[in-house]
């Protein structure tokens, strides 16, 4: 009798309690990510322990249903995973770390793959002693308003950022056939990376080169450390009617190029060394803010040539679906300094061009007109210093560069730039590094708003991808 009472007052605990029905890990190059599915939201605490390093997660109110995962022999964080019941009713899971790393955790609503998720993500808490070593000893050099500027060695190579959408936990969109578009975008990706590495005068940096998830603007922050001359976003987009068909490409909208200056002028923590080495930090705002839509303005209008001329090829290899460059406001797109461009290489929701995404030789033939695209974007508009605008091939030069680095003035960018220097104290304003103009034939020169706000370019309606 009395074994049966406690088993009748287990049960109402048991049967409230949240499930945890298994787990998974995803490795990216910089950190682990864990993901445990809950069958609903949880609620958790998270803390490290020493000697040996371990991460601890305690969910409140839940139990174990499923497994957990076997951390892979080469994950340099996650030695592997455990768990236990904590005060009868919560359920501990253990991290066995190989080093003290700095964690943070979030839940995740459901959506058309996985149901909640509680999501924690890992990562070193110091780099290395070797790479410390190297950071100390190298030199200090100031960022640079990298679309337009030598990087310190003449006649370097244009570096072309190629980002695979989507990655790890999120897969995208899913053809009706099951085909990922994280899967695609990577395949492709790498495809475009080695036909620009084959190009001379050019250098490809994977933002994403394996099944793991990077956020957007840390998608944003490697492309701006290698200093890329270009950002190209790489995705497939999918609707609610199959039939629809096509690709796209897709530059920042002037609301949000307008919303992110917003966003770095109030966060004094990113104005620091955003354009050609001047802190906008130690600016007033009036000039923090001209700067700033300078720098936009010339980068919005850099993308979209570029997305011209890589749209111009994509109508060679078959149907688009938009005949002209869209406008929208993704997150990828919003780097201030650097000219950038989102594809949507075709329908992945449309099973004719879900089967083409998955062919080599679709995949061959596409990054292919990409390339030829890109190339002809840099061969009109050479970045100052590359091997694009050498002097001793004709028909290259570096047009409209004004002086090198601390050759110019404000006043001087603002005449080329029609700006209005009301209420502007000249008599503070730095000198000012080279910012490349575009060449005489391109149809009018780049304009700043008298509010400090991007001038709008060129509109447009647009579907609505997946990913936002």
């Amino acid at each position: 009798m009395a074994a049966l009472l406690l088993v009748a007052l287990a049960q109402p605990a048991a049967a409230g309690q949240v499930k945890v029905q298994g787990a998974r890990i995803w490795n990216a190059p910089d950190h682990t990510r864990i993901v445990l599915d809950t069958a609903e939201p949880v609620s958790h605490r998270i803390f490290s322990l020493d000697d040996p390093h371990r991460l601890v997660v305690d969910i409140s109110d839940a139990r174990l249903s499923g497994e957990l995962p076997t951390a892979a022999a080469d994950d340099a964080l996650v030695a592997g995973l455990r768990s236990g019941v904590r005060q009868g009713d919560d359920l501990r899971v253990v991290l066995d770390l190989k080093q003290p790393v700095k964690a943070k955790s979030f839940r995740l609503e459901p959506n058309g793959t996985y149901g909640h998720r509680l999501v924690i993500d890992v990562a070193a808490r110091s780099r290395p002693g070797r790479a410390q070593v190297a950071s100390r000893t190298a030199p200090s050099v100031a960022p640079q308003h990298l679309s337009v500027q030598p990087k310190g060695v003449r006649h370097r190579d244009v570096i072309v950022a190629v980002d695979a959408g989507h990655g790890g936990e999120d897969p995208g969109a899913i053809g009706p056939a099951g085909t990922r578009e994280k899967d695609v975008t990577l395949a492709i990706s790498r495809k475009l990376a080695h036909r620009i590495d084959r190009q001379r005068g050019m250098r490809a940096v994977l933002i994403r080169d394996g099944d793991y998830y990077i956020a957007l603007r840390q998608r944003i922050a490697k492309a701006r450390k290698h200093q890329a001359d270009l950002f190209v976003s790489i995705h497939a987009d999918a609707f609610t009617d199959r039939r629809v068909r096509g690709s796209s490409v897709y530059t920042l909208s002037n609301g949000g190029a307008t919303s992110e200056a917003a966003k770095w002028l109030a966060e004094r923590e990113n104005r620091a060394d955003l354009i050609g080495g001047v802190s906008l930090a130690e600016q007033n705002d009036v000039l923090a803010g001209v700067l700033l839509d300078m720098t936009q303005n010339a980068t919005l209008e850099h993308s979209s040539i570029a997305a011209e001329r890589v749209l111009s090829k994509l109508r060679a290899l078959g149907d688009v679906h938009q005949t002209h460059i869209q406008k929208a406001g993704f997150a990828v797109l919003k780097s201030p300094d650097i000219p950038s461009m989102l594809v949507e290489t075709a329908f992945i929701s449309n099973p004719d061009e879900e089967k083409r995404l998955r062919s080599r030789s679709y995949q061959d033939k596409l990054a292919d007109y990409l390339v030829e695209g890109i190339v002809d974007y840099f061969e009109d508009y050479p970045p100052p210093g590359t091997r694009f605008a050498r002097d001793d091939i004709p028909g290259r030069d570096e047009v409209g560069a004004l002086p090198a680095a601390g050759g110019a003035t404000f006043a001087e960018v603002a005449r080329r730039y029609d700006l209005d220097l009301s209420g502007v104290r000249l008599a503070e304003a730095p000198r000012l590094p080279g910012i490349a103009g575009r060449p005489a034939a391109a149809p009018g020169p780049a304009v700043i708003s008298q509010d400090s706000k991007p001038v709008s370019a060129q509109g447009g309606a647009q579907p609505s991808p997946p990913d936002g």
